[in-house]
């Protein structure tokens, strides 16, 4: 099983929003094979807590105008690591200390990494 063309699209509203805002190292991976809650992982790392949310904001802004509705949003508070979920995907933004530690990459290595084209 593949990630639908509709998470394919969200994917890339989140990647490139994500991107517009500055974060680093954004990544996103076909997880449909290995979980059957959802489609894709993205994922995006930014310096501080105050960037962490200026690219959470970002995303939920650029993803409702796309007509997606988030089921949950975790971690907002603390702004550390904050985890949208779409259903059909999961944004994970992340402080590069919480990215570097958590290693999601690696942890994910097994899936496919979705080709993102940000401009």
């Amino acid at each position: 099983m593949t990630a639908t063309d509709h998470a394919l699209d969200l994917v890339a509203v989140a990647a490139q929003a994500a991107h517009d805002k500055k974060a680093e190292q954004v990544l996103a991976f076909d997880v449909s094979d290995q979980l059957a809650i959802t489609d894709a992982f993205v994922l995006a790392s930014a310096n501080n807590e105050r960037a962490v949310g200026a690219i959470v904001d970002e995303v939920e802004d650029k993803l409702r105008e796309s007509g997606a509705k988030p089921i949950r949003r975790e971690g907002h508070k603390e702004g550390r690591w904050v985890l949208l979920d779409y259903g059909e995907i999961v944004v994970h933004v992340q402080h590069e200390e919480e990215r570097s530690f958590y290693a999601l990459e690696r942890l994910w290595s097994d899936c496919p990494l979705i080709p993102l084209t940000l401009t």
